[in-house]
């Protein structure tokens, strides 16, 4: 709403596409969110989105740094827990470890302070702290017999930590738990219980079959139609007008030293002069 009808419009087709690719291609998601961020950049949803973008192609210092600007913009701690998850990207479990004690994890909602959980017990098995891991995700969110949001993602973290401090029977009924939860089969806690039971699946067909084929062939031409949709928006946006809250009128986008390199130079147009008509007639006599 702060932005030119227009302008709001290019910034919203942008936006669309990251959410419509960041789970299947994050890295076309990326690219729409740079050409989004470049239009709108004091836009918190636009900052956010780029953040998202960043964190699932695993730029965790820039979207550290999109989430930091979302938040100011907002004041809103909703961020906190993904941003803890950036530190923890980088490299920085104990820095993790630190927000979650910070006074902004008592804001969050439910289902903040529940992932708030799941990333310092991520940090705490970072820092090889397997047994503190399992206490962190030991809460009334995980006795719980009702089925939240968050509830299979927390068992199953449950039951992947207690596999690796060798619990194996506690994390089998923990993964049977967790099946029971995700109605939706996100989470492969069905496999991995299988594994655990010793059972193990073969693909009978031993090789790709021409349905197999043919959805590999779409999937290409999905890629490069991706790839196309955003050359074609890029452009767009070097043609697009931004608005300058400082200078509080439009400003054209400065046209870059590439764009002006695909006009070469050295290209003439050879023109022919006009002939007089006794030229011609002596050349038709000829």
């Amino acid at each position: 709403m702060s932005l030119p009808k227009g302008l709001a419009e290019e910034v919203s087709r942008n936006l669309v596409m990251v959410a419509r690719l960041i789970d299947e291609d994050p890295e076309q998601a990326y690219a729409y969110s740079r050409i989004a961020l470049r239009l709108a950049s004091r836009v918190a949803a636009v900052r956010e989105a780029a953040g998202f973008a960043a964190y699932a192609t695993q730029k965790y210092s820039e979207a550290l740094a999109e989430f930091r600007a979302a938040k100011r913009m907002t004041g809103s701690v909703e961020l906190w827990p993904v941003m803890a998850d950036c530190e923890r990207g980088l490299g920085r479990p104990e820095r993790a470890l630190a927000m979650a004690g910070e006074p902004e994890v008592q804001k969050l909602d439910k289902a903040g302070q529940v992932e708030m959980r799941l990333v310092a017990a991520g940090a705490r098995r970072d820092m090889g702290q397997l047994d503190a891991a399992i206490v962190t995700l030991q809460s009334p969110e995980l006795a719980s017999n009702s089925v939240q949001p968050w509830t299979a993602r927390l068992r199953y973290a449950y039951a992947d930590a207690l596999l690796a401090a060798g619990r194996e029977d506690e994390a089998r009924e923990w993964f049977a738990k967790t099946v029971e939860a995700d109605k939706d089969g996100a989470m492969d806690a069905s496999d991995r219980l299988a594994e655990l039971d010793g059972v193990e699946f073969v693909d009978a067909l031993g090789g790709d079959e021409p349905d197999d084929i043919d959805a590999d062939d779409a999937e290409d031409e999905d890629d490069e139609q991706d790839a196309a949709e955003v050359a074609a928006a890029e452009r767009a946006s070097d043609q697009a007008e931004y608005y300058d809250e400082d200078d509080e009128e439009y400003e054209p986008v400065e046209r870059s030293a590439d764009a002006d390199a695909d006009v070469d130079a050295t290209d003439e147009i050879a023109v022919v002069e006009d002939e007089d008509e006794d030229d011609v007639q002596d050349r038709d006599k000829a």
